[in-house]
């Protein structure tokens, strides 16, 4: 059975920065790009939600360091 992803959000630090509704018509493999600012160090959280309930978090630390 399918399982199309049909939410994507990214945060940083619990903030929304990044968001995307897709649809089954988008692509079979789409491609997601995007810009966003380290202002300090924290925690980048990827959230995937698909059909019939699936949903995946990946979470990666960020370090800002002095430049």
């Amino acid at each position: 059975p399918r399982d199309i992803i049909r939410k994507f959000v990214c945060r940083y630090n619990g903030e929304q920065v990044f968001g995307a509704e897709l649809h089954q018509a988008i692509s079979a493999n789409p491609y997601i790009s995007f810009f966003t600012v380290a202002t300090e160090t924290g925690t980048l959280e990827f959230t995937w939600e698909g059909d019939q309930g699936f949903a995946q978090t990946e979470k990666m630390n960020l370090t800002v360091g002095a430049a």
